[in-house]
């Protein structure tokens, strides 16, 4: 067999491998955000296929253009916001949340404010931040031990053992190991499960101050700081220092095009990317953009099968949904809180921006996520410059 096809097949296995970690990880978290928001069955199908389309296309694109493994994903942070921001906003006012937030990412990227933006907020509040929104997910991951200790702890233990021998596969494990114990189980419900179709539907946005403010806002903070931000690190880490402000642009106004059939955000991948980056995707760095053309493939499939993956996460047990993604957010956790307490000046600024997003309080109508933001931006500069003084 030749070199070139012999190493077409490990490109073809990462790509393959980046997009069902990005499904199997976070799936489940934009199935509740979606819930949140009022979608019913059939428009969080055609959500799943909006997106898995967006992403197909925008990983495409980008990585043919530039010959180099630029994939993309939603905002599994974001999502996660969303999933907690989204309780009594209607759908039509979700739907605006995205135009408006999506606007925000491609103002961003024509104007080259991307840097600049990220630097007044200081990284250790928008970490403690997004800390403070995941650690409901966190607690998730063990809730359901006291009702479902078989099927929790099956994919606990999994877990476990995954991340010790192999960590880069552990919420594939994971999802596998929670499916055989729910199958097992009679816990799965297959009886409605069919291979299809569904055309993701257009929604006419609304748009309100509050749910502007309280979610738009937290969500594209969210969404650049900890998605867009950790794609490019990652990609100037594997050796591909691409220009910002394209990509920006390009991934923001695809998500803006698509934003009223369902798509929050399309934006910079980080951990699925790194699947497609590294020397196992293909030996030759020039030539790992190839693993990125198979993940946009795989991308667009899942794409045209939205619906039979929203069908998979309705037949499966909530308690096998809301542990998998607990667990899969724990790294994110665990990282976000590293990152906000561990500069001891800005440690206090920190905890009571985590304190207050954790904390679900509302205010004027305006969610606890912002809050945060904003009491902690309150504490920091009040004890910076009593530092300084």
């Amino acid at each position: 067999m030749r070199a070139s096809s012999t190493h077409l097949v490990p490109a073809v296995l990462s790509g393959f491998v980046a997009v069902l970690v990005g499904y199997a990880s976070s799936a489940a978290i934009i199935w509740q955000a979606a819930a949140a928001a009022g979608a019913n069955a059939q428009q969080i199908a055609g959500w799943m296929t909006a997106l898995g389309i967006g992403m197909g296309v925008s990983t495409l694109v980008l990585s043919w253009w530039y010959k180099a493994p630029v994939l993309t994903a939603w905002s599994t942070p974001g999502a996660a916001l969303l999933a907690t921001s989204l309780h009594g906003v209607t759908l039509a006012e979700t739907i605006g949340v995205f135009i408006f937030a999506n606007a925000l990412i491609l103002l961003c990227g024509i104007t080259g404010l991307f840097a600049r933006l990220m630097k007044l907020i200081p990284h250790s509040l928008a970490a403690a931040m997004l800390a403070g929104v995941l650690l409901q997910f966190g607690l998730h991951a063990f809730a359901h031990l006291e009702g479902h200790f078989l099927l929790c702890g099956s994919m606990i233990a999994a877990w476990l053992m995954a991340k010790a021998l192999a960590p880069r596969y552990a919420i594939v494990v994971t999802l596998l190991a929670g499916g055989i114990v729910a199958w097992a189980g009679g816990d799965v419900v297959t009886d409605k499960f069919t291979l299809s179709l569904v055309m993701p539907e257009f929604i006419a946005p609304s748009f309100t101050f509050t749910s502007l403010v309280s979610v738009g806002i937290p969500f594209f903070l969210v969404t650049m700081a900890s998605q867009n931000a950790p794609g490019f690190a990652t990609m100037k880490a594997s050796g591909y220092p691409l220009a910002v402000s394209p990509l920006i642009i390009f991934t923001g106004g695809l998500a803006l095009l698509f934003s009223p059939f369902g798509v929050f955000s399309i934006c910079i991948a980080a951990i699925t990317a790194a699947i497609c980056q590294s020397p196992d995707a293909h030996p030759d760095a020039a030539k790992r953009w190839l693993a990125a053309i198979a993940a946009g493939g795989f991308y667009l499939l899942a794409g045209i099968f939205g619906g039979s993956i929203t069908t998979i996460m309705t037949a499966l047990p909530l308690s096998w949904i809301q542990t998998l993604a607990g667990l899969a957010l724990l790294g994110t956790i665990s990282g976000s809180l590293y990152q906000a307490l561990n500069h001891e000046a800005e440690r206090d600024a920190a905890i009571v921006t985590f304190l207050m997003t954790a904390s679900g309080v509302t205010l004027l109508g305006i969610g606890s996520a912002f809050w945060g933001l904003v009491l902690g931006g309150v504490c920091y500069a009040l004890l910076s410059r009593t530092r300084r003084t």
